[in-house]
């Protein structure tokens, strides 16, 4: 009991408590991690720390969602420990990826200047790799990334923290932890810097499949940087041009190599890529409409278009759902997953459409009952029901949808 529901329920809610990790299924996760743990070595034995501390986070980030302040503190402890063990062994103290989680989990717990310092640590133990090594790229991403959420207007970011991390980037010198300013002439050379290096990275044709994977994670890694770089310097219309170059290239490429080859296989990773820059894209886009006055249009286009490429993206579905709940009219979305749905078998966009629907619901029937406490309204909502109920009826039906216990799960919740 408990494994088949590890991770999958979590969604759900049981009265007012959220269903969340099962305990015979958390030893049973343990168990698996300690056993493989002893058999693997070197690389393998890396990826699966990587892994292992991922599944910690989660288990944070879950806990900061419920807002449960002991099971936190708790939680912390536990992952904080494991984090450092992992580090200390000799295969791990150079490991980029295992700095990056362990300054993420400081950062989510809280320790902003604890984290600051594993980050400043590992770039400064890093090398001297700048704009060409994937893993500092990536590690230099995330710090700007979490140090911008902290600023409270974009006006007078040129001299924030995250612009001087973005900025020594580009330097291929040892980084040198933030002093207080950022000299604007750094700020051009680090400009000219980046514009050269994503010239590079688009023009350039990979020899091997091993190439191809390394480069194009570190296309979206330089995108994502040159990109905030722009954000913070310039603004948003600047930060949005990269993305747009970098999307555009990256579909040429994508289907130049489909008519050479005459087949999809040869470019698994160019999909991969350009989902992730445009996840970059409008998460960007998202989070500057929360920090100033900027219309939504763009926001919606990109994750429309987004979406008919990628259907079975959760990330921009969130993001889609979440704009939409400001609209008050659902017809337009509801015409976008009618159509998502009969052009694709996944599953997401059916889960996505119910999701939408009760949380609409949910707040008919909130705003019906407002002043009268828990009593059920008068007039019950009887068409969104009706529409939820079709849209299980039809989402079962598909191929995909009859296999889903997720799904099963969710309907027989909703009937109850």
């Amino acid at each position: 009991s408990g494994f088949n529901s590890i991770g999958h329920m979590d969604t759900m809610s049981r009265g007012r408590h959220q269903i969340g990790h099962y305990k015979e299924g958390e030893e049973f996760i343990q168990n698996v991690f300690h056993v493989l743990s002893q058999i693997f070595t070197g690389k393998e034995k890396s990826n699966l720390a990587i892994c292992w501390l991922q599944y910690e986070i989660s288990k944070v980030i879950q806990c900061l969602q419920a807002k449960k302040k002991k099971k936190l503190k708790a939680q912390g402890r536990k992952s904080k420990k494991l984090a450092k063990n992992f580090l200390k062994a000799a295969d791990n103290r150079n490991n980029l990826s295992l700095w990056k989680l362990y300054a993420y989990l400081e950062w989510l717990l809280g320790n902003t200047d604890d984290s600051r310092k594993v980050f400043d640590t590992a770039l400064s133990t890093a090398g001297t790799g700048g704009l060409r090594s994937a893993q500092l790229c990536s590690l230099s991403l995330l710090y700007a990334q979490l140090e911008v959420e902290l600023l409270d207007t974009i006006e007078g970011a040129v001299t924030s923290r995250a612009v001087h991390i973005l900025t020594k980037l580009t330097e291929n010198g040892p980084y040198v932890p933030y002093s207080g300013q950022v000299l604007p002439v750094n700020v051009l050379k680090a400009r000219k810097t980046y514009e050269h290096a994503l010239q590079d990275y688009l023009s350039r044709t990979p020899v091997s499949d091993q190439d191809r994977v390394s480069d194009t994670d570190q296309l979206v890694n330089l995108v994502g940087c040159y990109a905030l770089f722009q954000y913070l310097t310039v603004g948003i219309d600047a930060a949005v041009l990269v993305y747009t170059q970098a999307s555009e290239k990256l579909e040429l490429s994508g289907s130049q190599k489909c008519e050479n080859t005459g087949e999809n296989s040869g470019i698994l990773n160019f999909p991969t890529a350009l989902e992730a820059v445009t996840l970059l894209h409008t998460n960007l886009l998202r989070f500057h409409m929360k920090m100033s006055v900027y219309p939504l249009n763009p926001l919606r286009e990109a994750l429309t278009e987004a979406l008919k490429r990628y259907p079975s993206n959760q990330s921009l579905w969130r993001s889609y759902i979440h704009i939409q709940r400001k609209s008050h009219s659902a017809s337009k979305a509801r015409r976008f997953f009618d159509s998502v749905t009969r052009s694709t078998n996944s599953l997401e966009p059916w889960l996505f459409a119910i999701q939408a629907e009760q949380m609409r619901k949910n707040l008919t029937e909130k705003v019906q009952r407002a002043d009268v406490g828990e009593i059920h309204c008068t007039i019950p909502e009887t068409g969104l029901t009706n529409r939820i109920v079709a849209l299980f009826e039809h989402a079962v039906q598909s191929e995909n949808g009859t296999h889903c216990p997720l799904l099963w799960r969710m309907y027989l919740n909703f009937m109850v």
